[in-house]
């Protein structure tokens, strides 16, 4: 199946028609803008609706460091979304820490990787929250 640049393109040539439902879960692409090199970047990550929002994980399948993306976006939080067609502008924040269990949960099962993920790593892994603007 696919994933990384190949997915990116498919995703947005048929808007999410291929690429949106991956490996039993759903896919976005997220936006960011190069903190030093200051070029748009596209990443198709997994994503669940939280109310109006949607979440995202920074895990890095467990790395010690975390995703060039999720550094980019603490850098310039407004970040360009793609769900299926729509393709919009959001603010991108770090869950707070009252926030975070219940949307732990949320995530880990769509990807019950995840807890693999943080188990593998001393850094505690991030659920960014994306409101749309």
């Amino acid at each position: 199946m696919l994933f990384g640049k190949e997915h990116v393109e498919r995703y947005e040539a048929t808007d999410g028609e291929e690429g949106h439902d991956w490996q039993n879960t759903t896919t976005l692409i997220l936006t960011t803008r190069g903190r030093k090199s200051g070029e748009l970047r596209r990443t198709p990550l997994i994503y669940q609706p939280d109310g109006d929002n949607l979440l995202i994980c920074a895990s890095r399948g467990g790395a010690p460091e975390p995703p060039a993306w999720y550094l980019n976006l603490l850098d310039e939080p407004e970040v360009g979304l793609q769900v299926r067609g729509d393709r919009f502008t959001a603010h991108a924040r770090v869950a707070t820490p009252e926030e975070k269990p219940a949307m732990w949960r949320k995530m880990a099962a769509t990807w019950p990787d995840y807890d693999e993920y943080q188990k593998r790593t001393d850094r505690e892994i991030p659920i960014v929250v994306l409101e749309r603007a």
